[in-house]
């Protein structure tokens, strides 16, 4: 064999394996079965920025470390409202927190006291005393179908 044929070889070979890799990945992102829960949004001071929502398992970060929530998304707001649709959930006990991210960072300000200086939310329509509200009071049971829920922004 040539220099050229055995590199013409392991081209082949790896274009094989990575065509086989992104079969595999395509197969593991397909939509996950389970259940869904629409949560509404309202009272939103202006349609400026968007909103950002984050669906927790746990009071670990919760509200505040979005890094720990199971799934997060920002949306777009539309007349002082907007629409968070969380998918693919199993049976189980969660709580979301909402906050307007104004300024479309991502991050939610706060002013030097630690105090949230953008609109902010919580399932149970939860308010903390001193600070943001507990998993506790926030958490809701969610039986693995079809979920509603409205937040308000405060």
């Amino acid at each position: 064999m040539t220099m050229r044929t055995i590199g013409s070889a392991v081209l082949v070979m790896v274009l094989l394996l990575a065509m086989g890799a992104g079969r595999r990945v395509h197969a593991q992102s397909t939509p996950a079965v389970g259940g869904a829960l629409h949560v509404a949004v309202v009272g939103v001071h202006s349609d400026q920025g968007r909103v950002g929502c984050a669906l927790y398992t746990s009071a670990d970060g919760y509200p505040t470390d979005s890094s720990k929530a199971v799934q997060r998304l920002f949306v777009p707001i539309k007349d002082g409202g907007a629409s968070c649709d969380f998918s693919g959930l199993a049976a189980g006990r969660y709580a979301v927190a909402v906050f307007h991210d104004v300024d479309s960072s991502g991050k939610l300000k706060k002013s030097f006291l630690g105090i949230p200086t953008e609109e902010t939310g919580a399932s149970n329509d939860a308010r903390g005393a001193m600070g943001p509200p507990k998993f506790a009071d926030a958490v809701f049971d969610f039986d693995g179908g079809q979920g509603e829920m409205t937040i308000h922004a405060h």
